[in-house]
C-alpha cells in the first residue's frame, strides 16, 4: 500500500503506561485517539526525513502499525481485519503540543505536521499470541532508544480495533498507529535511525531539520 492508497490515519496515544508517566500524563481508562493527514506519511526506506527545525524539538515516538484489509463490523473476529503491519514513526512537535495542550486545543499543529508519519515496509500480521511475544525496537544513531513489546499495551489490538471501529468507523485503507513505548527523545540535524522488529530491519531513515 503507497501513501496515496492510505485512507484515514488513527493514532492512540499513552498507550503504554511508562510512556505516558515520562511525559507526566494521567494514563488513560480508554484509547485516546488522534489522526493525521495522509500527507504525513513518508517513507521509512533508508531515505532523507525533512522536518520543521525551527518549532522546538521534534520528538521520535516508534509504534506498531497496523494496516486494515477488511472493514469493520459488529461482533467480527477483529483478527480478519488486519492484513499487515508495520513499524512507524509518530514524530511530534513537542514545544508545539506542550502550549496546546495548556491552551486545551487540538493537537494538530505538533502532530499532522507533513513528513510526521515515517512509515516502514509492510510485512505478514502474526496473529494476536506472537505479536504480543515479540519485541521492536528503535535505534538512534547505533544506540537503542527505545524498546517495546505488545503484551505491555493497555489497550491491544482487538480492543482498539472495536474502539475504534464502533466510534469512528474501520475500513479498507485505513491504518492504526498503536502507541509508543518510554523512551522519546529529540531529534537531531543528521541523526539516523532503524526500525528493528525481532531483530530484523524493516524501516530506516535519515533526518534533515530545515
Amino acid at each position: 500500500m503507497s501513501a496515496n492508497e492510505i485512507r484515514n490515519i488513527y493514532c492512540i496515544g499513552r498507550n503504554y503506561r511508562l510512556h505516558a508517566l515520562e511525559l507526566g500524563n494521567e494514563v488513560p481508562e480508554e484509547p485516546l485517539v488522534f489522526t493525521k493527514p495522509t500527507h504525513a506519511v513518508v517513507p521509512m526506506a533508508g531515505n532523507i526525513v525533512g522536518l520543521p527545525g525551527n518549532m522546538g524539538e521534534v520528538h521520535f515516538e516508534l509504534e506498531i502499525v497496523l494496516r486494515i484489509g477488511r472493514a469493520y463490523e459488529r461482533d467480527i473476529d477483529t483478527e480478519l481485519c488486519i492484513d499487515a503491519m508495520a513499524l512507524g514513526l509518530d514524530l511530534t512537535l513537542r514545544d508545539v503540543q506542550s502550549k496546546l495542550k495548556a491552551k486545551g486545543q487540538p493537537w494538530l499543529a505538533a502532530k499532522g505536521f507533513k513528513g510526521s508519519a515515517p512509515l516502514g515496509e509492510w510485512f505478514a500480521y502474526p496473529g494476536a499470541a506472537a505479536l504480543a511475544g515479540s519485541e521492536f525496537v528503535l535505534m538512534h544513531n547505533g544506540e537503542e532508544a527505545q524498546r517495546g513489546n505488545p503484551a505491555d499495551m493497555l489497550f491491544n489490538v482487538s480492543e482498539l480495533i472495536m474502539y475504534v471501529g464502533e466510534h469512528y468507523g474501520l475500513g479498507v485503507g485505513d491504518i492504526i498507529y498503536t502507541g509508543t513505548p518510554a523512551g522519546v527523545a529529540a531529534l537531531h540535524d543528521g541523526d539516523q535511525l532503524q526500525a528493528v522488529w525481532a531483530g530484523t530491519t524493516v524501516g530506516s531513515c535519515s533526518v534533515k531539520l530545515v
